[in-house]
């Protein structure tokens, strides 16, 4: 009797996990764009209304990995899209451990630059040894994510394959999300002349939220620069009491003449947004006012 009993509540337990994934997936229909908060580097967790997740960068560290599991469904372990957008190890490290733990469909970089970095290379070989399609981009692919859900790609102009690169942040992808009458632009950390090319190509920057480039440094966005993306609110990826003082002065006195809302990791920790196209609503882990 007993026995019966143990089945039967193993059996109503499944049952009502089972029940709760579907509710779960039927209701849940919107975007979700989460700013993690990985310290001093970047990440950026993508959760589209047909449930695909895409991983831009993953920040100095494994840490990712756990701010990754606050956020998805503890049966998913599948991320359909990583991109990396430059080599540097702020925003490779993270991805290594991801890799190491979750089933990743596609990756997506700039080229293989010349760069001998020992995070940079351990990457590559994961990716060789799991045998995952690896591809660079450039402007002008559009990458379809569902209806009415695209990833344009702005930037870089070349492959950077083979590229001796004197400085990294150049090579950066810059690319904006859309989805219906919402949009993000993310930058990874794209200096000021980045920005200029953006900018003579007259494309059509304008977008809701902003990631600032290169974690708020004074290298990055221009007046000129956030005048065309005029965004609602300006998303600062940057680690508490970081060595490199960013974010920097200037970039908060930019933001600010051009009446835009800040809001920083170091200070709200993880940030996320979630809209159905239309409305766009905002929360963090540490800012209540929001």
């Amino acid at each position: 009797m007993k026995k019966q009993v143990k089945l039967i509540l193993v059996l109503v337990t499944l049952f009502a996990i089972l029940a709760a994934i579907v509710v779960f997936n039927i209701q849940d229909k919107e975007l979700k764009v989460y700013f993690l908060d990985v310290g001093q580097g970047d990440s950026i967790l993508i959760r589209t209304p047909n449930h695909q997740d895409i991983l831009i960068d993953g920040g100095p560290d494994s840490d990712v990995v756990n701010k990754i599991g606050q956020h998805l469904p503890f049966y998913d372990r599948d991320i359909e899209l990583m991109i990396l957008t430059h080599a540097h190890s702020d925003h490779l490290v993270g991805l290594i451990e991801v890799l190491k733990r979750y089933q990743v469909d596609q990756i997506l970089y700039s080229g293989k630059v010349d760069y001998q970095s020992s995070d940079y290379l351990a990457w590559l070989d994961i990716i060789r040894k799991k045998t995952i399609p690896l591809r660079s981009v450039k402007c002008c692919e559009q990458i379809s994510l569902g209806e009415n859900l695209n990833l344009d790609i702005l930037y870089p102009y070349e492959d950077f394959s083979g590229k001796k690169i004197e400085d990294l942040n150049d090579t950066s992808i810059v690319a904006q999300l859309i989805f219906q009458n919402k949009q993000f632009l993310f930058t990874g950390d794209a200096p000021v002349k980045v920005e200029k090319k953006l900018i003579d190509q007259n494309l059509n920057l304008e977008s809701q939220v902003l990631k600032v480039g290169h974690h708020g440094s004074k290298y990055s966005s221009s007046s000129e620069f956030l005048k065309l993306v005029d965004p609602q609110y300006a998303i600062i990826q940057s680690g508490k009491d970081n060595k490199f003082g960013h974010p920097h002065f200037k970039t908060l006195n930019n933001l600010s003449k051009q009446g835009i809302e800040i809001l920083r990791n170091d200070q709200c920790g993880t940030i996320w947004f979630k809209t159905d196209g239309e409305e766009l609503k905002v929360k963090s882990e540490k800012c209540q006012q929001l």
